[in-house]
């Protein structure tokens, strides 16, 4: 299964208003393993950044400047995720950027985020498994012991980077525990920091069982059996 975790920053709220992505970071799962394929770009809106959006991301009206237009990474940014789910966190937000950057190109238009993806909204996961809670990204870097503490202001990559962490432990725990070093979450509920598991590490070592051992385990089934015992091992 390949997923693509997602997340964008934009001029300002409301595409409807004529507000645009300036930036776009995505990395990739496979088989809920981080495969360490990104994509990152920053784009220039051909628009001003409102000072209110300026003060979450810091991404500035100057630096935007000599970046590449939409139009001329849209096609790239399609390649990367057609045929993926995408996760995203409040994911009604960034499609509708997405698919009114979409609606802009000229033989593109009929590309609409809903017929390229599947797309999973990890807010409305994140408020069926807790209730009632906060369910912003930092507070469930804190409710599942994900260090955030280099996240000074959004920014695209590294949201979607914390939040690959973030999904793969509400939906059953990520590749690799760090269990020397327990955390703390909400209301005192310890859980496990995690490490990233790099995805490039040797693979695991397979030991086949010798001859006389297999006899030996075939001989303590028979004895199980034969007292009576339920033996999952041949069923």
């Amino acid at each position: 299964m390949r997923q693509i975790v997602l997340d964008t920053e934009t001029t300002g709220i409301d595409p409807r208003q004529g507000h645009r992505i300036i930036e776009i970071g995505c990395v990739e799962l496979v088989n809920r393993r981080l495969t360490g394929n990104t994509f990152h770009v920053y784009i220039n809106p051909e628009r001003l950044v409102e000072q209110e959006a300026i003060e979450v991301h810091g991404i500035t009206n100057e630096y935007l400047t000599d970046k590449p237009i939409f139009r001329n990474i849209a096609q790239e940014f399609i390649d990367f995720i057609k045929g993926g789910q995408l996760v995203i966190h409040n994911a009604p937000f960034d499609v509708g950027f997405m698919d009114h950057e979409f609606a802009k190109l000229t033989g593109l238009a009929e590309n609409k985020t809903g017929n390229m993806c599947t797309v999973l909204d990890t807010l409305e996961l994140a408020r069926q498994i807790h209730p009632g809670q906060k369910n912003n990204l930092d507070a469930l870097c804190r409710r599942y012991g994900i260090d955030n503490s280099h996240r000074e202001k959004h920014g695209a990559l590294l949201d979607a980077e914390i939040l690959a962490d973030v999904y793969l432990m509400m939906t059953g725990g990520q590749t690799d525990l760090n269990l020397s070093g327990q955390g703390s979450g909400e209301g005192g509920v310890q859980v496990e920091t995690i490490r990233r598991v790099s995805s490039d590490r040797n693979p695991l070592k397979i030991v086949q069982p010798t001859a006389d051992e297999l006899e030996q385990h075939e001989s303590r089934l028979d004895i199980v059996v034969e007292e009576g015992g339920s033996c999952l091992w041949r069923q």
